[in-house]
């Protein structure tokens, strides 16, 4: 039953798509196409960007590079305000009249894909200013969104039209993986939640391992040979590249008790008084002597034994940070350990981490415009259940599939898009069977597409499950004869994107 099944999916798959602004790029092989886009992103094809231009246009006056790196190093938008006027004193002649054309702030992380980014940041000195590049392993993204901004706007309502026009034509930039890319989106979301509007566009110099995020919005999949060039390419083309939009998932996890140790960014512990708003947000209401976690992500959401790979990869690269010297050797790393952890080689039957998820998983779903839970069968073969947002997955993979309409017809699905209200959920099974879907030779196994999840997850002989969202993982405790759950809600506002794909 379950071959045919995968030959009905293998003839699901469409001959190829061609890209708008609402699909993915697609990738027929994607490392060739990993390898051609870094060599493309070098700047030998393409116009050569001049740099004196790009500065006069990301670049603010030198009174407001002043006051946001004083609110923020303070944490005080008092203290920007009061950098400001000081700053204002000392302004070269000309500098005052500075016309606001985009300007641009960037976000790196240090510790992301082969550790360039000290050298990046330099180079982003170089080319905007020191003030508006912040390394993430000193500035928390949060900080940047509540004083840095905060002091713009305060600047704004004191009449200062060039801080208001900045405020205003903010674009962002992040210097990093997937999930430095969900941190900076999921604080920003703050910024709808309070309404202070316009949220600031985001784009992605690709500086992690799988950079999906980044594949999927046009910036490419790895940071490319002659990068001290492309980045000013990256930058020139995120000043005027069209927006488009995001949708984005909160999960909530509630256990019955314990805790969740060595905490993600994706995940922040929800408080006692945080439980009404979630409450009020998803229609269910959280047990108050529960605890419980929510975070937000954006391309995925897995349980099983590709998140068991990553918190091993994870582990093993801030152990022994000199195996992880760049993509490839990433790369290589994770495919030897996955051969270590029994997804290959080890019996199902040989430990209970190792059997399908069905024995711990009960999987509930609510279709498009439903509000009615319905209880989905998961496959006695599943090891590895994913929750996709996008179409890319596992640098530049695409699971899903492009799918032929008599095939969504005849399943009950539609075509998929990252802005559509939908996620689509597949099953991983055995090693040799995710290498084949990872080889794009096959399609993964198809389980159904929600606009809510819940998960329903009792221990037994399992004393934990692992867990990721983007590139974040982390290890679940689980008990045995009381349930954790995990609900699954799209976020009520999109992110937005600069789309880079021009």
């Amino acid at each position: 039953m379950e071959r045919a099944e995968a030959e009905v999916e293998m003839e699901a798959a469409g001959d190829g798509d061609v890209h708008t602004p609402h699909s993915a790029p697609s990738t027929a092989s994607s490392a060739r196409v990993s390898i051609w886009e870094s060599v493309r992103a070098c700047g030998v094809w393409g116009k050569e960007v001049d740099k004196a231009e790009l500065r006069r246009q990301v670049v603010m006056p030198l009174y407001a590079r002043r006051a946001v790196a004083a609110a923020v190093k303070e944490r005080s938008e008092a203290a920007g305000v009061a950098a400001a006027a000081t700053a204002r004193e000392e302004e070269v002649e000309g500098e005052e009249a500075l016309e606001v054309v985009t300007p641009m702030v960037v976000f790196v992380n240090s510790k992301s894909g082969g550790r360039h980014g000290p050298e990046l940041k330099l180079r982003l000195h170089d080319l905007i200013s020191e003030e508006q590049v912040f390394d993430l392993s000193d500035v928390k993204p949060s900080d940047f969104i509540r004083y840095g901004l905060g002091c713009f706007e305060r600047l704004a309502e004191k009449g200062d039209n060039c801080a208001k026009d900045i405020r205003h034509k903010m674009r962002i930039m992040v210097a990093g993986g997937d999930g430095t890319v969900g941190w900076v989106l999921g604080c920003l979301q703050d910024l709808n939640k309070l309404k202070r509007e316009p949220v600031p566009p985001t784009g992605i110099i690709p500086l992690g391992t799988g950079n999906d995020l980044a594949r999927s919005f046009g910036w490419g999949g790895s940071f490319p040979f002659g990068w001290r060039s492309a980045v000013k390419r990256y930058l020139s083309k995120a000043l005027t590249a069209p927006i488009v939009h995001l949708d984005s998932w909160q999960a909530v996890i509630t256990m019955p008790e314990g805790q969740i140790d060595e905490l993600p960014h994706a995940l922040k512990k929800v408080e006692l008084a945080d439980h009404l708003e979630i409450n009020k947000e998803n229609g269910s209401e959280l047990p108050e002597k529960a605890s419980s976690y929510k975070g937000v992500f954006y391309n995925y959401l897995s349980i099983g034994m590709d998140a068991q790979v990553a918190y091993g990869f994870h582990h093993l690269r801030d152990d022994k940070p000199y195996l992880a010297q760049g993509p490839v050797a990433n790369k290589l790393i994770y495919a030897g350990y996955s051969c270590t952890q029994g997804w290959f080689c080890t019996p199902c039957t040989a430990s209970p981490q190792l059997r399908g998820l069905r024995n711990i998983l009960r999987l509930y779903i609510k279709r498009a415009n439903c509000s009615e839970w319905e209880q989905i069968q998961m496959p006695s073969s599943v090891r590895s259940l994913v929750i996709l947002n996008l179409k890319n997955y596992g640098s530049g993979r695409h699971p899903w599939g492009d799918l032929k309409p008599d095939y969504l017809e005849k399943r009950g699905f539609v075509e998929a898009h990252s802005d559509d209200g939908l996620v689509e959920i597949f099953g991983l099974k055995e090693g040799w069977h995710a290498s084949f879907v990872m080889a794009e030779l096959i399609k993964a196994k198809h389980i159904a597409q929600a606009a809510a999840i819940k998960l329903e997850m009792r221990g037994g002989e399992w004393d934990r499950a692992y867990v990721q969202m983007d590139g974040e993982p982390w290890k679940q405790p689980l008990i045995q004869d009381q349930s954790t759950t995990v609900e699954i809600n799209k976020v009520p506002y999109h992110s937005r994107m600069i789309n880079g794909d021009i």
